[in-house]
């Protein structure tokens, strides 16, 4: 989990996290926690907001998530793992990437999108946001709709 304290109400002296709590005009010292699951929900959330992201997570995660998600109950930090510092944090996230885009420019934008966010929600430097794709969604290899299927009876 990601403690901060604060000690001072000047932001200046305030670390990263707490310093929204200060700026915010509470005035008030105190300490946060954020709970890993919140930083992985956050990285979760921005990775899948990367255009070429097909889904997050291993074959096993995303069989899971499927059904979670029949249930109303997606886990938005699916594929994702972080490691949390009192400073900094470090995210493993394994993508899904969608046929044709370029895997790399994905990767990139993933990387991007997700230090972004972990910088400003979360409030803390981020160390490095590691990228797995993992597989490559193929449009038309998943569609096995009943609609399109020939009868073998009448």
């Amino acid at each position: 989990m990601a403690d901060t304290t604060t000690t001072s109400t000047t932001p200046a002296t305030a670390s990263a996290a707490s310093r929204s709590a200060v700026q915010n005009g509470s005035g008030t010292a105190g300490k946060t926690t954020i709970d890993d699951t919140v930083v992985s929900k956050v990285a979760g959330i921005a990775a899948r907001e990367v255009n070429g992201v097909h889904s997050l997570g291993g074959g096993a995660a995303r069989a899971i998530g499927a059904i979670r998600d029949a249930i109303g109950q997606r886990d938005h930090g699916q594929g994702v793992k972080v490691e949390v510092g009192e400073k900094q944090v470090a995210a493993d996230v394994v993508i899904v990437a969608e046929y044709p885009v370029s895997l790399q420019q994905v990767a990139d934008g993933v990387r991007s999108s997700v230090a972004r966010a972990l910088e400003q929600i979360v409030g803390m430097e981020v160390a490095e946001v590691n990228v797995t794709v993992q597989d490559v969604f193929i449009p038309g290899d998943d569609d096995d709709s009943d609609e399109k299927k020939e009868s073998r009876v009448e």
